[in-house]
């Protein structure tokens, strides 16, 4: 009976309908223009999209029980071991940094407004670390195994990226002066709208939302950001305004004519939970192991993933640069009426090798 009781818990925290039964059972609904009603009233959202996602898949016939599993076992562990890991590293670091800070950010709509674009900068940062940091991205990488995209893939993280995330996002908006009150305002918005943006083609097809894709990131772009195409690997990093990705040329809007593949580079068994979340350490470990000499073995782990000693580099950005040249090589052949690149006059000492300037570019 205890144990019955403890699972109906579990599963009111997972679905987040706790408060609004409360709400329910009271009668008194004039909480709801607080923010802690509205909360109670949204918190619910994400859990049940998940439950459409596996619905609409079903109706479709396209439901596949792996797409679910090792999301779901993630939740389970993360939620087990590391249970208040996160809210603990929030505490420290607006405890150790709030003295610090270099303005105050007031409490107004507009103070709002500043304070998430402090959150979504600090956001970038954490994320681009990410991808871009051989031991980030072995904390990161569990989020970007699952082969498909659904809202549970939102669940799948390891359990140490979160703290580390929020030290990066707490400090920034900490030091920029964002509020503790308007922080976690900030942390409930963001939480929501990060998970839907993981919604699949089960639910929204064409997930671009039209003009509104200027101005923020859609399920469209977080979909790119999950692909493992070399167009689309490393771009995106924002979470809700894509102000930064377009600051910082990170910005990558969806071909509908490229079939977005999911998942991450190495070969992977995405059906196994231990591979899944430790994999990418262990071929770190590997890799450290066989490098020649300290130096080197350290590289290894603070350089982008895909990096090498051998100097034979396949990380994003390479393999990104290459794919874009050809495809602009491409381009080039495919039109037969294309001019040919003209000769400019010698430049000083080049003269010799003879400089050419290609008006195609």
């Amino acid at each position: 009976m205890a144990l019955l009781e403890h699972l109906w818990d579990e599963a009111l925290v997972f679905f987040s309908v706790g408060g609004l039964i409360q709400l329910i059972k009271s009668g008194d609904y004039s909480s709801l223009g607080t923010w802690g009603g509205i909360t109670k009233v949204i918190a619910p959202l994400i859990p049940f999209i998940i439950v459409i996602e596996m619905a609409m898949a079903f109706f479709h016939r396209r439901f596949h029980v792996t797409e679910y599993k090792i999301p779901f076992f993630i939740y389970i562990f993360n939620r087990v071991v590391g249970r208040f890991l996160s809210l603990g590293v929030i505490g420290f670091c607006i405890g150790w940094i709030q003295p610090y800070a270099l303005l105050q950010i007031p409490l107004t709509w507009y103070g709002f407004a500043l304070s998430y674009i402090a959150w979504e900068f600090s956001y970038f940062i954490y994320h681009y670390l990410a991808h871009k940091v051989r031991v980030f991205w072995c904390l990161h990488s569990t989020h970007h195994a699952p082969e498909q995209m659904n809202v549970a893939v939102s669940f799948a993280h390891f359990i140490l990226e979160e703290p580390y995330g929020d030290f990066i996002r707490t400090s920034i908006c900490i030091l920029f002066g964002v509020s503790p009150a308007m922080l976690f305002v900030i942390m409930f918005v963001d939480g929501t709208w990060g998970a839907f943006i993981h919604v699949g083609e089960n639910v929204l097809q064409d997930a671009r939302f039209g003009p509104l894709g200027r101005l923020i990131l859609t399920p469209s772009h977080h979909r790119v950001h999950h692909a493992r195409n070399p167009l689309y690997m490393d771009t995106n990093f924002c979470n809700l305004l894509n102000i930064w990705d377009r600051i910082f040329r990170t910005y990558q809007p969806e071909d509908r004519e490229i079939e977005i593949d999911y998942g991450v580079r190495r070969t992977i068994t995405a059906g196994n939970f231990l591979d899944v979340y430790f994999g990418e350490f262990y071929f770190l470990a590997k890799d450290i192991i066989q490098a020649p000499g300290v130096f080197n073995k350290l590289l290894y782990v603070v350089m982008p993933p895909g990096w090498s000693h051998s100097g034979e580099q396949k990380t994003a950005r390479v393999i990104r640069k290459r794919y874009l040249a050809s495809r602009l090589d491409t381009d080039r052949r495919s039109q037969p009426d294309a001019k040919p690149p003209i000769q400019a006059a010698p430049l000083g000492r080049n003269a010799r090798e003879g400089a050419y300037v290609d008006c195609a570019l």
